[in-house]
């Protein structure tokens, strides 16, 4: 929002460095982004009036000319062709000073005395978008009467600083002059000066039934007020020139007397307008209604707008005329030949406005300030400063009465001030009476009596306790709070059980050289095929996302199989030789589908590696893990999976229940991803490893006695697993066995075929005594005999 200081003074009687200005704004909660000073870099040019050309004697293309600048005469020879005898223009006499540092001298041109230079749009820093009648390429000449040696940075109005605020979208109501000049009255500790007196020929009242207008509201979720006033007698025309010097320095475009006023009335009070020419509205009836479905309206910026039913619009009896609150329609373009207009002023739904204007790539200063939600009860002041623009500048009368559709009123709102509360809340010692100040400077009224804060209808904003402590705060200065300590009891915070068993995760994870990573949940159905999922298995049940980003993240994952090996592929493309890598992320099941509540989140720690590597590594880190976690009780049984290699594969179980995988990945799924050499993955359920965590660690006294070691080696039938050999040596080997280690598993030569050689290292203790080797020797006799009777084991 671009703000004028001269304009802003109209309101609040300030005289104040713009700089001063701005910090003080700024520091009350309304942003400076910017200040401008566009003639700040422009001195000695003033006006001049041309009053002869001649050419010039030794030069084809110059003319000589002679200038009155007020105060006398200055000869100028200058190659412009776009001038003549009686021109108004821009002098830039000896000594002056262009944007850009360019400096004007006096001196001879092909031998002729040449006192100043004529300036064209561009050389004063502007250009044709600021004065569309301006020449492209030659001088500026002025179309309005001024006064001869008149500064031009007074003509022109770029001696004034213009101010650029960064309004939030819960102050729509600073999206105007009068919005800017309550906080500047409020910071300065000024009054604002009252409402502009809105003087009409005709006095304004509303009187359906004489208005020459019908209004209806079909949709009034849309729409919660519109008003509509005819001005008659229109003379198109350009604007007052101070008007259009005001427009230019808030950054909007001059155009003719009717479209400038309903900007100015936009800038200066916060509300959009329009105008239709009342003799292209057929039926003089204005119906705002939805869009019909696919409905064409040719807007003003000269494209067809294709509509949705989920658009607003602003349509006569028969056709539509304008999409609400973004812009008006060409078939109802007010131009040279209009002599009635209908003055629109409306309140649309923020909401409503901002979904019509992305959908139609089409956002203007009018669908800015909807979107935000204005006024509801500006709409008719707007609509009546309107009038008064056009009946003093001469551009039409407005007729005596209007109409104003306004179905559901807004309701008036009042918040319980405690004086006690809002020092609470910023921990000050602020007087009662500074802060029923601070609200009535702001328009909000204080009933002292019950203590209760009206708020106006332009501070939508404030909608509790908190909301007035922070206007005290603002005003009574942020800096000056002092920062103080908490007060009150206070807890420890820490980490969930959760957190910690994650954390326990990472570090073992990031100890054993494993990189984190993190991807999508997001996947193609296709990942489910790259796996070799069963068109029966339960990973294709999975939850599609409504509105994808792409094909490639359609649905959410089942499995983290897929997106760990997209990773690993995408390595193993660029040559990485060597990868480890691990996630913790979900995978989501639905409990039904169609998917009626939802899905069940399941978080995964996922482990994928490729190199020099095998079963055994990834084996390796995972036991690492559950030892971490105190987790004892577990085992790997082989297993087999689609996605895995069946031989190398194996399930992960706490007793009975399965928490995870883990094994070389199949030759077809590792073709699928592009990855040419071996990968392994393990998967865990984080909830598995939550339940069974043991993070209490129980210390024991380091043993006082020796330990006896034992070697023993056996031949069983091949099929025979590792495990089930353990489990008998510990059952045997009872509470002297006190540790149990494989070391070699061979099969070979010597070995008969459909047999294994499995040797284990045995370590026996006592705590209360030293083992004696016949003792030992009783408990090797015990396990060769139970692994003799369980599985018909030899001695090697």
């Amino acid at each position: 929002m671009k703000v004028p200081l001269s304009w802003l003074k109209e309101y609040v009687d300030i005289d104040i460095d713009p700089k001063k200005l701005a910090d003080e704004l700024t520091m009350s909660g309304s942003k400076v982004e910017a200040i401008e000073e566009p003639g700040k870099e422009i001195s000695n040019v003033v006006v001049g009036k041309v009053l002869t050309l001649e050419k010039h004697p030794d030069a084809d293309k110059l003319q000589v000319s002679k200038v009155d600048i007020g105060d006398k005469v200055l000869q100028i020879v200058t190659g412009a062709s776009n001038i003549k005898a009686g021109d108004i223009i821009p002098i830039a006499k000896h000594g002056a000073r262009l944007p850009g540092g360019k400096k004007i001298s006096k001196g001879k041109l092909r031998g002729v005395d040449s006192e100043g230079m004529m300036c064209s749009i561009q050389e004063l820093g502007m250009s044709r978008y600021d004065y569309p009648e301006a020449s492209e390429h030659g001088i500026f000449i002025l179309n309005w009467d001024v006064e001869l040696g008149r500064d031009i940075t007074d003509v022109l109005g770029i001696n004034d600083a213009i101010i650029e605020f960064e309004i939030t979208p819960n102050r729509p109501d600073c999206l105007s002059i009068i919005g800017i000049a309550r906080e500047t009255a409020v910071t300065f500790g000024k009054q604002i000066k009252k409402d502009i007196e809105f003087k009409s020929t005709l006095q304004s009242k509303k009187l359906d039934s004489n208005a020459g207008i019908s209004i209806e509201i079909q949709d009034c979720n849309l729409c919660r007020r519109y008003a509509g006033r005819v001005v008659k007698n229109i003379r198109i025309g350009s604007s007052p020139e101070w008007m259009r010097e005001r427009l230019r320095n808030a950054g909007m475009r001059p155009i003719n007397n009717i479209v400038d006023v309903t900007n100015y009335v936009m800038l200066e009070l916060g509300q959009p307008m329009h105008a239709f020419d009342f003799n292209k509205v057929e039926g003089k009836k204005i119906i705002v209604r939805r869009a019909k479905e696919g409905e064409v309206l040719a807007t003003l910026d000269d494209q067809e707008r294709k509509l949705t039913a989920k658009m607003l619009v602003i349509a006569d009896e028969n056709k539509p005329l304008a999409v609400a609150g973004v812009m008006g329609g060409a078939n109802s373009e007010v131009n040279e030949n209009t002599t009635t207009i209908l003055l629109e002023s409306a309140n649309f739904t923020g909401s409503s406005v901002r979904l019509t204007a992305k959908a139609l790539g089409l956002r203007t200063e009018a669908s800015a300030r909807f979107e935000k939600g204005l006024d509801i009860e500006n709409t008719i002041r707007a609509m009546n400063r309107a009038v008064q623009l056009l009946e003093e500048m001469g551009a039409g009368i407005g007729e005596e009465s209007y109409v104003d559709c306004y179905p559901v009123k807004w309701e008036q709102k009042f918040i319980k001030f405690r004086p006690e509360k809002v020092n609470q809340l910023l921990g000050t010692n602020i007087d009662t009476r500074y802060m029923i100040s601070v609200f009535e400077a702001l328009g909000l009224k204080v009933d002292e009596t019950n203590m209760n804060v009206t708020i106006p209808s332009y501070r939508q904003d404030i909608e509790g306790e908190a909301d007035l402590a922070e206007e005290v705060a603002r005003f009574y200065g942020y800096n000056n709070i002092v920062s103080t300590l908490f007060s009150g009891e206070t807890t420890q915070g820490g980490k969930t059980f959760k957190q910690k068993i994650e954390d326990t995760c990472k570090s073992v994870m990031n100890a054993q050289g494993l990189s984190e990573i993190y991807t999508y949940s997001f996947v193609s159905p296709r990942t489910l095929d790259m796996i070799n999922a069963n068109k029966n298995s339960n990973l294709r049940n999975t939850i599609e996302v409504a509105n994808p980003l792409s094909e490639e993240h359609k649905i959410m994952r089942t499995t983290t199989v897929p997106s760990m090996l997209e990773v690993l592929a995408r390595n193993y493309s660029r040559r990485i030789p060597a990868v480890r890598l691990y996630e913790l992320a979900y995978a989501y099941i639905p409990k039904v589908l169609p998917i009626a509540e939802l899905p069940e989140e399941r978080e995964l720690l996922t482990i994928g590696m490729y190199g020099e590597e095998d079963f055994y590594s990834i084996k390796g880190v995972i036991e690492e893990l559950l030892t971490d976690l105190g987790i004892k009780k577990y085992e790997f049984v082989r297993c087999s999976e689609t996605a895995f290699h069946s031989g190398r594969t194996a399930e992960i179980r706490i007793g009975d229940k399965k928490i995870g995988i883990v094994g070389e990945i199949h030759a077809d799924v590792l073709e699928n991803y592009g990855l040419n050499t071996r990968a392994y993955v393990g998967v865990v359920e984080v909830q598995q490893l939550i339940e069974n965590a043991n993070v209490i660690h129980k210390y024991k006294q380091l043993p006082k006695h020796p330990a006896l070691d034992r070697d023993i080696a056996m031949v069983v039938k091949d099929e025979i697993a590792v495990r089930e050999i353990e489990a008998v040596i510990k059952f045997k080997g009872g509470n002297l066995l006190e540790e149990l280690k494989l070391f070699d598993v061979y099969k070979g030569e010597q070995i008969a075929k459909g047999y294994k050689s499995v040797a284990y290292a045995l370590s026996f203790r006592a705590t209360d005594r030293t083992l004696t080797y016949e003792e030992v020797n009783g408990v090797m006799k015990k396990i060769m005999d139970g692994l003799k009777e369980k599985f018909e084991a030899q001695l090697r």
